[in-house]
């Protein structure tokens, strides 16, 4: 965490938080809230979500805190400073809110006709439109996405949609909603195969080692990532981490189990 990055988690935690509305798109109560002092953040709260068979809904904002920890450890930084603390409607967590100049998703994962697949882009899902069109869901072939497809592999990812990737007017790549992470069983869902098979790039394999070895025993981040999600998760993660240093390539989708987000965006 940066010097910067620091005071903007202290300002999450400490400052007073207004509610300005409900992002209605969420399927979970997710808040915008002003920060006293000024700035924006989204309020998650625990009491908003919605049941799930698959994960206890207690534990999906400390799983939003894991997935920025884990980010800044590794040397990503693609996830906004996030917090766990009370708010006006209990417990939850509070990211810092990205300004973008375009829809969630756009320049990233576009859906384009078969035959017009955008040069350097990489295609993950063939269908039709309304009208029976072939079409094709591709994604950048961007340095700073891949590294986002190499968290979302070693966080588990079960819901990286198109919507959670956003470009900030400097166009620098976030990644946002990590609520369902880091399960200790397979469940990773993700609009961004387009690389399966491929190396891990060079600057993600340094960033899983600097991961590996902040999971050692004894150290801060396993001891907090043990307090947020519980030591199953961490010992699956540290398993995550460990093989694809093994083995580093880019997994193949699984053919026993869906392997999209539903809806995609």
């Amino acid at each position: 965490m940066t010097e910067d990055d620091a005071a903007l988690a202290e300002r999450l935690l400490g400052s007073r938080l207004e509610i300005r509305g409900r992002l209605a798109s969420a399927s979970n109560l997710t808040c915008l809230v002003s920060l006293e002092g000024g700035g924006a953040a989204v309020y998650k709260p625990v009491s908003g979500t919605r049941p799930l068979h698959d994960f206890d809904t207690s534990t999906l904002a400390a799983r939003e805190v894991a997935a920025y920890l884990l980010s800044e450890a590794g040397g990503w930084h693609v996830v906004p400073v996030t917090v766990l603390r009370e708010g006006p409607l209990g417990p939850g967590s509070v990211q810092w809110w990205v300004d973008t100049e375009g829809p969630p998703g756009e320049g990233l994962v576009e859906v384009a006709s078969a035959e017009e697949v955008p040069e350097g882009w990489l295609p993950v899902l063939r269908g039709e439109d309304e009208l029976g069109t072939p079409v094709v869901v591709a994604h950048a072939d961007r340095p700073d996405l891949a590294g986002v497809a190499v968290l979302d592999v070693l966080l588990n990812n079960a819901d990286r949609k198109a919507a959670h990737l956003l470009l900030d007017p400097a166009d620098r790549l976030w990644a946002c909603d990590h609520g369902l992470c880091l399960h200790e069983h397979d469940k990773l869902r993700t609009v961004l195969w387009g690389w399966h098979g491929r190396p891990v790039p060079a600057q993600d394999l340094q960033r899983l080692r600097r991961v590996r070895a902040a999971l050692a025993a004894g150290e801060p981040l396993r001891r907090d990532l043990e307090e947020l999600v519980g030591a199953e998760e961490v010992r699956a993660l540290t398993g995550r981490v460990t093989g694809l240093l093994a083995r580093p390539v880019m997994p193949d989708p699984p053919a026993g189990r869906y392997p999209l987000p539903w809806p995609i965006w």
